[in-house]
């Protein structure tokens, strides 16, 4: 006989309404007796098990496993001694755990502190914090993501109002897109430490000429991507720079550093320099 399929459709929220989107899931089960099946459409919500009861024969349903996702999907569980580009995957969207003062490398090799970071990760989310990654960490990291790879609450149209193709830095459009995209997701972490509030960013990446026309200094890391201004909002400026230090900020400047007492600026470079004196820093 054919299967008979029942939809099941989820409603579609946006970012305001819960900071997640909700998939449309078609549930398929079989009437001779085989195994259901589920197909995710859309951005997958696998951030925790979902129980899906089918009124169709009577079937109970239950999801737990990773699935395939839009931006990234990996396909093996990742423990320290591993190396590849799911590693290196992974570090981007763990890179906003390094723990205080640190800096997590983005270099393809599970090392201890990517096995630290992923453990941070887990703990922040209410996961078994063991340092692998595995089904659930990734399932975690799905319902974080876009289809373009970055974080839900963030997006590349917000890290770059001067340009439509990230062109003119002082590195490659794609370099420059890249460095967005790790910074996205340290903030995306810094804004989990924060309760879930809203981080406002009104400057992120610059062309020479952005940067030129607004008096940016000539060796800015707007130009490379990595920087990020944030302006006050459910967070004081102080309050964003002194908690920018756990999520692998090299550069933070804030209040009572030249030019900076509007906002708390947010980059990565070689050296650390963190100078917000009006806020203890």
């Amino acid at each position: 006989m054919s299967a008979v399929q029942e939809r099941v459709k989820w409603k579609l929220l946006t970012r305001r309404d819960l900071d997640l989107k909700l998939p449309y899931i078609h549930v398929l089960t079989c009437s001779d007796g085989g195994p259901p099946v589920i197909r995710r459409i859309g951005t997958l919500l696998a951030a925790v098990t979902l129980t899906l009861v089918s009124t169709v024969a009577g079937v109970t349903l239950t999801a737990g496993a990773a699935h395939a996702d839009g931006c990234y999907t990996w396909g093996r569980t990742l423990s320290q001694g591993m190396s590849g580009e799911d590693v290196r995957q992974l570090q981007v969207r763990v890179a906003g755990y390094p723990g205080n003062g640190a800096v997590l490398g983005i270099d393809g090799a599970y090392g201890p502190a990517t096995r630290a970071a992923v453990s941070r990760f887990q703990q922040a989310y209410g996961l078994s914090a063991d340092g692998i990654a595995g089904p659930q960490t990734f399932n975690r990291i799905y319902a974080l993501q876009d289809d373009d790879c970055t974080p839900v609450n963030f997006s590349y149209a917000e890290f770059n109002d001067c340009n439509s193709d990230w062109s003119g830095g002082a590195v490659s459009a794609s370099t420059a897109r890249f460095n967005a995209r790790v910074s996205m997701w340290k903030l995306q972490a810094m804004r989990h430490a924060l309760g879930d509030q809203q981080i406002v960013v009104t400057s992120a990446f610059r062309s020479r000429a952005c940067n030129s026309a607004v008096g940016g200094s000539a060796t800015s890391r707007h130009l490379y991507g990595d920087a990020v201004d944030l302006g006050a909002g459910p967070h004081s400026l102080c309050r964003l720079a002194q908690q920018a230090r756990n999520h692998g900020f090299n550069e933070i400047l804030g209040p009572g550093f030249p030019g900076h007492n509007d906002h708390t600026h947010v980059a990565h470079k070689a050296s650390r320099t963190w100078s917000a004196p009006n806020c203890g820093i």
